[in-house]
């Protein structure tokens, strides 16, 4: 009697188990990328931003900044570079297209001064930019200078001096008084806008330092009458107090 043949199984599509074990890894990962984007966007209500420099920016709400202030913030990091970025530095912060009719961009070239310090960045406005002769009260020209250097300084940390000078020209009150009262009614403005007050100084200098010549010597120039607004981004070690 003839034995019968011992039929053979087919053979098995082991592929499929790896095929199956792949989408159900593609499933789960599109599950937990739907589970993360319906996140509550209410717990997202803090953004803290880093600069190489400046420390830690903190800011509440989307955490978007403008190109022209994050690009001014940068250009202010390296005091030692500003001599050769100022006009840069003031056509980003005041472009053409923004002045009113009341400010002549020639004379607010001539009237704004950018100066590097040992601890940061100078911005000088002579008074025929701020004020009415004589008058410590922001002209609205004034504010509206004063008003575009606020999203720039909410965008840093750093801390800001205002100093006030001038000269005996300005006959009202004594040198002294005037530039401080100057200089107060600048950083008034600045944080009635929305920087905070702990981060301002005060300084007021009379006619004590007045703009010199190459030689040294004291010379007669509008930049004797002016606010200079110093923000410290240069941090000496230890950091400001």
């Amino acid at each position: 009697m003839a034995r019968k043949k011992k039929e053979t199984c087919p053979p098995l599509a082991l592929w499929l188990v790896t095929f199956s074990d792949l989408v159900t890894l593609l499933l789960t990962f599109f599950v937990l990328l739907l589970t993360m984007s319906s996140m509550d966007n209410a717990i997202l209500t803090r953004v803290t931003l880093h600069t190489a420099d400046l420390g830690l920016l903190d800011k509440r709400g989307s955490g978007r900044v403008n190109a022209k202030e994050r690009l001014v913030v940068d250009l202010m990091e390296k005091p030692w570079e500003v001599l050769d970025k100022k006009n840069r530095i003031k056509d980003l912060l005041f472009p053409d297209d923004v002045l009113p009719e009341e400010i002549d961009k020639q004379d607010l070239d001539k009237n704004l001064e950018i100066l590097a310090k040992n601890d940061g960045v100078a911005l000088v406005f002579t008074d025929k930019l701020l004020f009415e002769p004589g008058s410590s009260v922001l002209s609205p020209e004034g504010e509206f200078l004063i008003d575009r250097l606020v999203p720039m300084m909410t965008h840093t940390p750093a801390p800001i001096n205002i100093a006030g000078y001038t000269d005996a020209t300005d006959n009202t009150e004594t040198p002294l008084q005037l530039s401080g009262d100057r200089a107060l009614s600048v950083l008034t403005f600045l944080v009635s806008a929305g920087v905070p007050n702990e981060r301002f100084s005060l300084s007021a200098y009379g006619g004590d330092f007045p703009v010199v010549d190459e030689s040294g010597r004291p010379v007669t120039s509008d930049m004797n009458r002016r606010v200079e607004i110093l923000l410290k981004t240069a941090r000496p070690i230890g950091g400001y107090q």
